[in-house]
């Protein structure tokens, strides 16, 4: 197999791993906290693990102002987890998907507003293509109806995961990716334990399973693949294998939970995916 094919596979299953995130939220049954917290306690074990064998550091270097900043980078995270797993609770794991796959319109539009950074032809592009998408997505227009709320949170944790993605971009730099990942999620366990530790006592042999695979495989393994492929790939063309991740949520949900989307979903996914490949072309950020 060529460096270039093996690295397609393994973007591909990255893609395909951030996009069970969502179906293995809906499998366990627990609230988006408790989902939170088990994601973030066995990332953090996987992560740490990962560092001991490989002899990464994740205490030394850190000084007040990283650990400032690892705070409120790993807050923002606690949101965006919780925000996105409640959103698949309520509206399903295709919707919620769709609203978190807007994150790049959110971040040319926060670009835009806090930078006063000109948003040039092609993101205006992509800003429009993400609105019809959204608005042919949306189940309706009534608040009453469970499909629209969850795909509101899902923008919530769209949102929320752009302005992490900035913070990320500009606050960590020339930090370890490992340790930046194992305290991020140790603030998210750190944050959600106090509402949610009570809950995972609750949770069957099934459940903790599924937060297994959820925190080492769709958290960290997804993350070290994608930073792989890029040994092999442009970041142009992993992105463009990463904004796949909605098509391989939505199959996985027809597949395991006959959530059979209309074709007008269909119709409005396809804009918002092209236009998250589109936005891949300029550099890609790491999914949820």
């Amino acid at each position: 197999m060529s460096a270039h094919r093996s690295g397609l596979t393994v973007a591909h299953i990255a893609a395909l791993l951030f996009g069970l995130t969502g179906v293995l939220g809906a499998l366990i049954r627990g609230d988006a906290a408790v989902v939170t917290l088990g994601r973030a306690c066995f990332a953090c074990a996987a992560l740490a693990t990962f560092a001991l064998v490989h002899k990464l550091p994740l205490v030394r270097t850190l000084t007040l102002h990283k650990l400032r900043i690892l705070f409120a980078t790993g807050a923002l995270l606690a949101i965006h987890w919780v925000t996105f797993f409640v959103a698949v609770k309520v509206g399903g794991v295709a919707v919620a998907t769709l609203g978190f796959a807007s994150f790049p319109a959110f971040i040319a539009m926060l670009d835009m507003l806090l930078f006063r950074e000109k948003i040039c032809p092609s993101e205006g592009l992509l800003l429009t293509l993400v609105t019809m998408g959204l608005v042919l997505v949306t189940p309706s227009f009534d608040f009453g109806d469970q499909g629209t709320v969850g795909l509101m949170l899902g923008l919530g944790s769209g949102l929320s995961f752009a302005i992490l993605a900035m913070c990320n971009r500009r606050g960590v730099r020339g930090m370890n990716p490992v340790q930046i990942a194992f305290w991020q999620n140790a603030v998210v366990s750190l944050l959600v334990a106090p509402i949610a530790a009570s809950g995972l006592g609750r949770l069957g042999p099934m459940d903790w399973f599924f937060l297994a695979l959820l925190g080492i495989f769709c958290t960290g393994l997804s993350q070290y693949l994608f930073v792989k492929s890029l040994e092999t790939l442009s970041a142009r063309t992993s992105g463009m294998v990463l904004a796949l991740e909605p098509v391989y949520a939505i199959a996985c949900a027809w597949w395991l939970f006959a959530e059979r989307p209309s074709l007008r979903m269909l119709a409005g996914a396809a804009l918002i995916i092209s236009a998250t490949a589109m936005s891949a072309r300029k550099g890609p950020q790491i999914a949820t």
